[in-house]
């Protein structure tokens, strides 16, 4: 995803600012990162207070296993819900609660 297409998609929350990061790119608004896009997904942030919204949505929590010691860590990121995608109103509405899920947790 390019970064227009970001901007684009992210208008109804207002501006946000986009870093390279990893091998993808960290999504910032008012300065707090809460998407990422990594190996071509858009990730939210999310957190208990939303994750079963996103899990009612079809979102995927990103969990990875730690090379080290074997284990399977969860991250505090969702996949988008797939009708988001297409849709700026509706991922509007999902941009909030990851930018609020971001503001609660602090980073």
């Amino acid at each position: 995803m390019d970064d227009e297409r970001i901007r684009e998609l992210f208008d109804g929350l207002g501006p946000v600012s986009i870093r390279r990061m990893f091998s993808g790119k960290g999504i910032y608004h008012n300065g707090v990162i809460f998407a990422l896009i990594l190996r071509g997904d858009l990730m939210l942030k999310g957190d208990d207070e939303v994750a079963a919204e996103y899990e009612a949505a079809g979102g995927r929590h990103w969990t990875y296993v730690n090379k080290r010691h074997g284990k399977e860590v969860a991250m505090p990121y969702w996949t988008a819900p797939e009708s988001a995608l297409d849709d700026p109103d509706e991922m509007t509405v999902w941009a909030r609660k990851a930018y609020e899920a971001a503001v609660r947790g602090g980073k």
